[in-house]
């Protein structure tokens, strides 16, 4: 398993790859391709196997009301998985290599709205615990790792996602 890069030639797969991962609905891989477009992707990674792409997780930047430039977030959303390939790792491969990077990006922490059980174990906790919140309104989903010593230690307020991802389906 090689993880690496997304490239522009990657876009189709990347978007077939969303497609399964998600049962057919295309939110996510038109997400994907919205924030690639706009130039949004702070680390966008692709995990191959046998030449083939059969995963890919994307961070993007998210701002936080009130905190200005001082906190430097971004949001790990969406990672996809080949179903055939899920229940090997791929997705736990694409964010252990996405997390340093987003740090090396100058990122001082990351946001995911997931399952806590499952992100628990790359450091996420519970992002209310240091008075954070979304514009979803999620609270346990709604989970925080510190990439920076002290990322969070005045952290307050609501945390905004980009505009593609409220953009409606064309």
């Amino acid at each position: 398993m090689q993880i690496r890069p997304f490239t522009a030639g990657d876009a189709d797969s990347v978007s077939a790859v969303h497609r399964r991962a998600f049962g057919g609905r295309t939110d996510e891989s038109r997400i994907v391709q919205r924030l690639h477009d706009a130039d949004k992707a702070v680390v966008s990674l692709v995990a191959v196997e046998n030449d083939r792409i059969v995963g890919h997780v994307l961070f993007s930047p998210t701002s936080v009301e009130n905190r200005g430039e001082n906190l430097k977030l971004a949001g790990l959303a969406p990672v996809g998985v080949l179903p055939e390939n899920q229940n090997e790792g791929v997705g736990s491969l694409l964010i252990q290599y996405g997390l340093p990077e987003c740090r090396d990006a100058g990122i001082d922490a990351v946001v995911v709205l997931g399952d806590p059980g499952y992100y628990s174990r790359f450091g996420f906790e519970r992002a209310s615990e240091y008075g954070l919140g979304n514009e979803y309104g999620a609270d346990e989903g709604f989970m925080v790792k510190p990439l920076t010593e002290g990322a969070l230690d005045d952290a307050d307020g609501i945390v905004t996602y980009q505009p593609e991802f409220q953009q409606d389906e064309e």
